[in-house]
């Protein structure tokens, strides 16, 4: 499998992950809870822009527009289409990987069939063109 790819992002695993990226962002800077410093100043002296959450959306989306560009015979694309026969069980998240991707797209103002010019795809994703 891949990486952050695959993650199910809920608001509950939002929170965390931002947490602890900002407990390895402060420990990086020898910066203290009891300081009071907010994140925002942290993130603009360390110089980063976005956050690990963003940046976890836009490996997913760039994963997404690779498989949907697939062959329809391919292994990646079968089991990202495929949908269990069964209920879920009960006390399971309501929400799926596909719906994250969806929300992820609707904020990006992306739509169906998009990835398949790739450049503009990873444009709207917020990928910007590696140069050499």
């Amino acid at each position: 499998m891949y990486g952050s790819e695959t993650w199910r992002l809920t608001e509950n695993s939002k929170r965390r992950v931002e947490a602890t990226e900002m407990d390895a962002l402060r420990r990086s800077s020898r910066i203290s809870r009891k300081e009071r410093i907010r994140n925002v100043t942290i993130r603009q002296q360390i110089g980063l822009e976005e956050t690990i959450i963003k940046e976890i959306e836009q490996n997913q989306l760039t994963w997404y527009g690779h498989v949907q560009r697939m062959a329809e015979g391919r292994l990646p694309k079968i089991a990202l289409k495929w949908m269990p026969k069964r209920k879920r069980a009960r006390g399971r998240p309501k929400k799926n990987w596909m719906e994250g991707i969806r929300k992820a797209m609707n904020e990006r103002n992306l739509n169906e069939g998009q990835w398949e010019d790739r450049e503009q795809w990873n444009l709207g994703v917020g990928q910007r063109r590696k140069t050499f």
